[in-house]
């Protein structure tokens, strides 16, 4: 049984890891209504996340390459500093510092108190109507060359956000792109590159302390987590370059409806006791 359930795990890991409707929260909903009603863990959230985050590197590997050799070059003169690959590797550096220090001071609180279903239910609410009313006055004048140093700490505050469960990576960055005005597009490819430090990292580290702890990510063994894993990415490939067609000419309407509606049913469910906070 425990196969299966990863394996499920890993396909809502791939289907909403990119999309502003929050992965991990969406495996701690789902997890309420596995047969031990067991949480995934942050463990088990963070290794997997490896998947489609390895994902978003086999999709933007170009991109990837560019940027890096343009950073490496504006280190011993070759590319000048104000190279917009050089600077979009600065910008992701840059960026990536709010949740690293975040994320280690709060460590404790993030796999214990807030994960609470009530805390992903009001969370899955409050940032689904931020979304709404960044959809509807952002400008969408901006694209990622305008980027700037400024916001590059701003988008790292807002994807910090996203340690609550329930916030959504790419929801709060996409969310602040649109406040201060890239386009949709735009807020989304620099959401999925900014997450790569800081995914790889915290799912590096759950992976360092599983192996260390009898190889258990939560209630799965290794063996479980590296499908879900696998499973992650294989989606999580499909799903980029399918959200990034349909925000090139659509809404995030879809998605907001869809938070709330799912926010309210959380509130339903706990309220009648039907799910465990």
């Amino acid at each position: 049984m425990n196969w299966i359930e990863a394996a499920l795990l890993g396909l809502v890991q791939g289907l909403t890891e990119f999309l502003p409707i929050s992965s991990s929260a969406h495996l701690r909903i789902v997890g309420s209504f596995l047969p031990d009603a067991a949480d995934p863990g942050a463990a088990f959230t963070a290794i997997t996340q490896l998947g489609t985050e390895t994902a978003v590197i086999v999709y933007f590997w170009r991109d990837i390459v560019r940027i890096v050799r343009a950073w490496f070059g504006s280190l011993t003169g070759k590319v000048e500093r104000n190279d917009p690959d050089a600077r979009m590797g600065w910008l992701v550096i840059l960026g990536s510092l709010p949740i690293i220090v975040l994320g280690l001071l709060f460590q404790d609180q993030i796999e214990s108190v807030l994960r609470s279903m009530w805390i992903v239910a009001t969370m899955l609410i409050v940032f689904g109507m931020i979304l709404a009313v960044a959809d509807a006055i952002g400008r969408q004048e901006r694209d990622l060359t305008q980027l700037t140093y400024k916001h590059g700490i701003l988008y790292g505050f807002a994807q910090a956000m996203a340690l609550i469960p329930g916030v959504s990576r790419s929801g709060g960055t996409i969310t602040a792109g649109l406040l201060m005005g890239y386009t949709r597009e735009a807020a989304a490819r620099y959401s999925f590159l900014l997450a790569i430090p800081a995914v790889f990292g915290s799912g590096l580290y759950q992976l360092y302390k599983t192996v260390s702890n009898e190889g258990l990510a939560g209630p799965y063994g290794l063996p479980e987590t590296a499908l879900a894993t696998v499973i992650a990415f294989v989606v999580g490939y499909v799903i980029i370059g399918w959200f990034l067609k349909f925000v090139s000419t659509r809404s995030y309407r879809l998605f907001v409806w869809y938070r709330i509606l799912l926010g309210l049913a959380l509130y339903v469910l706990l309220g009648f006791g039907v799910i465990s906070a």
